[in-house]
């Protein structure tokens, strides 16, 4: 049948629709709503910020450190910035599941996990400069 996916019975506006749990529930006040969405905005922000990180140390701090040591950490941010955003839409997606059906908010450790990412990322830079000076 034409539009179906090899191997399902399901096309590609089936797979993108609303998602199940948007289904479920009540629709929640439109300003916690607005509030979710724009945590999700500034953690992809953070995510962005990461990436570009990652792209100014590799292409304008060519001497901060040794070729190899310096891939690694640029790989490493970028990483951590592509693995936040890929968090930050399901987060999103769990708080307002939990908002429609009157739920708890659902705690997370990425916060802990990004704090501790952007500390030792400072620590080791700082010194990367005290060394390359």
């Amino acid at each position: 049948m034409v539009g179906k996916l090899p191997g399902t019975d399901k096309t590609w506006r089936d797979i993108l629709r609303e998602p199940a749990w948007r289904r479920t529930g009540k629709t929640p006040d439109y300003r916690f709503s607005l509030a979710n969405e724009r945590t999700f905005l500034a953690w992809i922000r953070t995510s962005l910020a990461l990436l570009a990180g990652a792209v100014a140390v590799d292409q304008l701090a060519p001497n901060i450190a040794p070729t190899p040591v310096r891939l690694v950490l640029c790989v490493l941010l970028a990483l951590v910035g592509a693995g936040l955003a890929a968090l930050s839409y399901r987060r999103w997606g769990q708080m307002e599941a939990a908002m429609r059906n009157d739920q708890a908010l659902p705690f997370s450790r990425v916060m802990l996990f990004m704090t501790i990412v952007v500390a030792v990322a400072a620590f080791a830079f700082a010194v990367l400069i005290l060394v390359a000076r």
